[in-house]
């Protein structure tokens, strides 16, 4: 049964540092803000959640569980938090081609300043 697990550890080790390794490239490949975001937030979580998963395994270790579980949460709470706020302001700077958006949830904020009050 050993050797299972830590055969699956190696397994999830290597998936999750190829998605981790993807992240990174899509970060240098990538032109645009959104595609960036996408490619920072996405592969590099899950990366990040399977080598957890594979630590827990290899160890075998409730105490070593319980202290990535912690880890694993705010990563899910704060990756998409400021993939959201870095979009949010490229949007304001400009530097998102308007075009290539779907929908535009943001215009009417853009036609109406903050402090106008409306």
């Amino acid at each position: 049964m050993d050797a299972v697990l830590d055969l699956a550890a190696l397994i999830l080790i290597l998936i999750g540092a190829l998605l981790c390794l993807t992240a990174a490239i899509g970060l240098l490949r990538f032109r645009d803000v959104p595609t960036r975001l996408h490619a920072a937030t996405k592969p590099q979580v899950l990366g990040l959640i399977l080598i957890c998963i594979a630590i827990a395994l290899a160890l075998r270790s409730w105490p070593v569980v319980a202290f990535l579980v912690p880890v694993v949460l705010i990563q899910l709470a704060t990756a998409p938090l400021s993939a959201h706020m870095v979009g949010r302001q490229a949007y304001r700077n400009g530097t998102i081609d308007e075009r290539s958006l779907y929908v535009d949830e943001l215009a009417e904020s853009r036609r109406t300043p903050p402090a106008a009050g409306g």
